[in-house]
């Protein structure tokens, strides 16, 4: 999926879930904590898209096949 479309579809899905909570609030505290983990997870996506590893991964140096083991 692309970024920008996933973008959109989880700040369409962070308001629906905001505006919910304000037309009808949670009964009791921990239902309102309950909401707000998944909104924040997808209000964090929504802001800044997700997530790529930004640091490359080195790969280890190989040692050569040719080279035997020292003797004793």
């Amino acid at each position: 999926m692309s970024p920008i479309l996933l973008r959109l579809v989880c700040g369409l899905l962070f308001s629906a879930l905001a505006l919910g909570a304000v037309v009808h609030p949670p009964a009791n505290f921990a239902q309102g904590l309950g909401m707000l983990l998944p909104a924040g997870m997808l209000l964090s996506v929504a802001l800044k898209g997700p997530r790529r590893n930004l640091i490359p991964k080195k790969r280890g140096v190989a040692a050569p096949a040719s080279e035997s083991p020292p003797s004793a």
